[in-house]
């Protein structure tokens, strides 16, 4: 199922971003794509509301990956500096793929072979300023 929305400002980017955390199961795994400034890393603080999260989420650039624990917790990757397997492998990225967790990746067309099958893509479009066309891929509990 492929869905688009125009999100029109941040705020209506979290709010989608939280209506698909709230959706989310254990074991899923949101592979964004999008470059710099696209909306990914606020997509994922919606996404983070949404699973009941109170964390502040940011960017995981510098630390690869950031955990945000609750009833469900979510792993955010960034990838940008990723290059290949060897180089995932070093970010124990594989083992969080068997650990249960909600995964949100940014960056994920540099792993694109290493990612599940069975992602959730949410591919970000910048039109102009804060306005942004969303698509997103995923099965029919996101038909809303």
């Amino acid at each position: 199922m492929t869905r688009r929305f125009t999100a029109h400002s941040p705020e209506e980017t979290v709010e989608l971003g939280r209506k698909i955390g709230s959706r989310l199961k254990e074991g899923d795994v949101i592979a964004f794509r999008g470059g710099l400034g696209a909306g990914k890393t606020t997509m994922t603080r919606g996404i983070a509301l949404g699973m009941g999260l109170k964390d502040e989420v940011s960017s995981p650039t510098f630390a690869l990956v950031n955990e945000y624990r609750g009833a469900l917790r979510l792993c955010h990757f960034d990838m940008y500096r990723i290059t290949g397997a060897s180089d995932l492998e070093s970010t124990g990225f594989f083992d969080y793929l068997s650990d249960g967790c909600v995964i949100a990746i940014e960056w994920s067309e540099n792993i694109a072979d290493e990612l599940p099958d069975g992602c959730i893509v949410i591919e970000f479009t910048v039109i102009d300023g804060d306005r942004r066309e969303i698509t997103l891929i995923g099965d029919e509990r996101f038909d809303f």
